[in-house]
């Protein structure tokens, strides 16, 4: 599966499970955060300052998910790129 144009496919980090009074909480859902973090899977041919492995954080309202290979991707704009870490 490779992005092109102005595309990426991202596959969002999962945050490490949170123990609090003796219950391991999966997955917390804070809907005070803007932006999704995320690994890049692969970048289109026209994007700049962005590679692969990179780690990027983008606006959680855009892009659309894909399925390949029993693994949930997500297709961004670059334009929805806020931050690389």
């Amino acid at each position: 599966m490779k992005a092109v144009n102005h595309y990426l496919v991202v596959q969002k980090v999962k945050e490490k499970a949170e123990k609090i009074g003796g219950f391991e909480l999966i997955e917390k859902l804070d809907d005070d955060h803007r932006y999704n973090k995320a690994k890049v899977i692969s970048v289109g041919n026209l994007v700049e300052g962005v590679k692969e492995n990179d780690v990027v954080y983008y606006d959680k309202l855009t892009g659309h998910s894909i399925q390949h290979k029993d693994i949930l991707y997500y297709v961004i704009k670059i334009g929805d790129v806020v931050l690389i870490d």
